[in-house]
């Protein structure tokens, strides 16, 4: 690895007479750089949707490991006594931080996206529901299960476990996605500039032909192509970079009440500098794969 960044930092110092030896426009020349200017584009996206992916499994493993919610199931006559009775449970229990009844209010905003806002609970058998916070040690479920069985027969006890794994697992397979489409995404850069690469020597073999008959060796005549199309994918994808993190600015910031997946999708902290590494990354796949197109060309054409 150290060899080949070596090499291609020593592109700038080839000599440039050899440019000539590849057409400097062109379909191969547009090829390049639009490929790599779009690939970096998307990769963009692919890393933003990653990384954000990450902050909202973390998010949802945070927000529901230390809660849990209690439904009071009982007839309406004794389901304010039931209520007060869970709570005075909850209260002695070890590992619970704090509970509350949800107000009508509460529950009826919960209810509003299914119901509508203008949603009366007076009509409806909704259970009351009461919101526990856990300390950092937890609840012991499966005991306060037992106690509330005895205590409060219409209690029903959520610890929001089977929820919270399924989300997580979502979360971390939209990440792998994430991942997955960036590496796509370096394979298609590899084989578009291979494609390209092969059809500018092949279009140039009666150029590379005399060249060979005045003496010039085909490592010099591979720099040509693998030091102009190196460049070409370079300058593509800083373009396809710089307008990815423009279209990311622009994406709503994701706070107060537009808070959410979709509106999170912003880099954030350090991970503004992760787009910043696609230009060179792409460089170097254009170099490794310009130069092994060169050498199996060449091969071919000798």
């Amino acid at each position: 690895m150290k060899l080949t960044l070596n090499a291609l930092q020593s592109l700038t110092s080839v000599d440039r007479q050899a440019d000539r030896v590849v057409p400097p426009s062109g379909f191969t020349a547009r090829l390049t750089v639009f490929a790599a200017g779009a690939m970096a584009f998307l990769a963009v996206f692919a890393l933003a949707l990653s990384m954000a992916t990450g902050r909202l499994a973390d998010q949802w493993s945070a927000e529901l490991a230390r809660t849990a919610t209690l439904r009071i199931v009982a007839p309406l006559d004794q389901r304010a006594a039931q209520t007060e009775a869970a709570l005075s449970v909850l209260q002695t229990t070890a590992g619970v931080e704090s509970a509350r009844a949800l107000s009508d209010e509460e529950q009826a905003e919960l209810l509003a996206p299914w119901f509508g806002p203008e949603v009366s609970l007076e009509g409806l058998p909704v259970p009351r529901l009461i919101e526990i916070i856990e300390t950092p040690d937890g609840i012991d479920a499966a005991g306060l299960r037992l106690r509330l069985s005895a205590e409060v027969p219409g209690a029903v006890l959520d610890d929001h476990s089977r929820w919270r794994a399924p989300l997580v697992k979502a979360a971390s397979r939209l990440r792998l996605l994430g991942w997955i489409a960036t590496g796509l995404i370096v394979a298609t850069v590899a084989a578009m500039v291979t494609l390209a690469a092969q059809a500018a020597l092949a279009a140039n073999a009666q150029v590379i032909a005399v060249l060979r008959l005045v003496g010039a060796t085909d490592r010099y005549i591979a720099q040509a192509f693998i030091r102009r199309f190196t460049l070409r994918a370079l300058a593509g994808s800083a373009a396809g970079v710089v307008v990815g993190i423009v279209a990311v600015l622009l994406m709503p910031s994701g706070s107060g009440e537009m808070s959410g997946f979709l509106t999170g999708l912003r880099f954030q902290g350090l991970g503004w500098a992760v787009p910043f590494v696609i230009p060179p990354l792409t460089a170097l796949v254009a170099f490794l794969a310009t130069g092994t197109a060169a050498r199996r060309t060449l091969e071919n054409l000798s």
